[in-house]
């Protein structure tokens, strides 16, 4: 992906990690701050800028994306294609493409705004709270997907059906139906009526 004054000024350049910070919003997502990552989910919570992404192929077919297990929020569970927070000063649409091409090494196609919407969730588990503000965004996966084990358990192409079926067996994670009723009326603009989402 490229450098972009944002990205560059967000990444370690000596190989050390370096604080991770969120934009904290308003409620009308307005820009009022900065926060660590780790210190804006952790009860109650605060309210920061996020993206969520959602893949279709070609049959209109979902891409979903199981959170690797070494990750501290969520571990394992199933969840929409992307997620993540843009840097500080980062256009969500700029983070969405690139958090998609970082964890699944794809760059989608016809990807296009769905959006926004705010929530509540805590995290059981962990006891960490999304309270975000949500970007959305619904486009194609049309590259083979080269997903980095470090962000990414597993993946699965699913139908409306098969989600279904399967969001009632698997775990997932706490923010999934709600980012992805918010997107429905974007989802069935890209995909059309027949895929039934």
């Amino acid at each position: 992906m490229p450098t972009t004054p944002v990205t560059a000024a967000n990444t370690s350049s000596n190989g050390t990690a370096e604080a991770i910070m969120l934009e904290l919003v308003d409620e009308s997502g307005t820009t009022i701050g900065t926060a660590e990552k780790l210190s804006a989910h952790q009860a109650p919570g605060r309210l920061h800028r996020a993206f969520s992404v959602f893949l279709f192929d070609e049959q209109g077919r979902l891409l979903l994306q199981q959170r690797a297990l070494g990750k501290y929020h969520s571990p394992g569970v199933w969840s929409n294609t992307c997620c993540g927070h843009p840097y500080p000063g980062e256009a969500p649409f700029a983070a969405a493409a690139r958090r998609t091409h970082e964890e699944l090494g794809i760059s989608p196609s016809l990807l296009a705004e769905a959006g926004t919407v705010r929530y509540n969730h805590p995290d059981p588990a962990s006891g960490l709270v999304e309270q975000e503000f949500n970007h959305l965004f619904v486009g194609l996966a049309q590259e083979r997907l080269r997903p980095d084990p470090e962000e990414v358990g597993g993946t699965a192409f699913v139908t409306a059906a098969e989600l279904a079926e399967r969001h009632g067996r698997d775990p997932f994670s706490a923010w999934f139906m709600t980012v992805l009723d918010a997107a429905r009326p974007a989802i069935r603009e890209l995909t059309g009526d027949g895929a039934g989402w």
